[in-house]
């Protein structure tokens, strides 16, 4: 048990990695989203979308892939996230109206998880382990 506490302990002072990696993660997801977006946007057509929305779609992808990259490195995270917000926000509450909780696919409980952790990175910043935060040491 004595073991179990000293992980326990050890694990309490990493929140900084836990919430970098989280950030990570949630960047290079939404990279890949908006690259599948932009190298097939057919699929999205497939999805009940008509065609009139195209440049629209297109937007998304970019803005994802660009949003997604800064939200990776932690430069410009801030603006990666806010970028991103209006576009999830639209899927949580417009896009996905139709759809209830607990249904197969893609779904509005990801949505919404998706869009609290971009409001949580916009408001809190990409943290200390980021490439802003090291660029800012090196200045002083």
């Amino acid at each position: 048990m004595d073991k179990l506490n000293t992980i326990a302990r050890s694990m309490d002072v990493k929140t900084n990695t836990a919430y970098a990696l989280i950030r990570v993660f949630l960047g290079i997801a939404l990279s890949v989203r908006g690259w599948m977006i932009l190298s097939n946007p057919d699929s999205i057509i497939e999805m009940g979308v008509n065609r009139e929305y195209f440049m629209w779609i297109s937007l998304i992808g970019v803005v994802h892939s660009l949003g997604g990259i800064l939200l990776c490195i932690g430069f410009w995270a801030r603006l990666g996230a806010f970028i991103q917000i209006p576009i999830l926000f639209s899927a949580s509450f417009f896009v996905y109206d139709h759809t209830k909780l607990m249904m197969g696919g893609q779904s509005i409980e990801l949505a919404i998880l998706v869009l609290f952790l971009l409001c949580t990175y916009f408001v809190f910043g990409p943290g200390t382990l980021s490439i802003r935060n090291y660029f800012a040491k090196k200045k002083v």
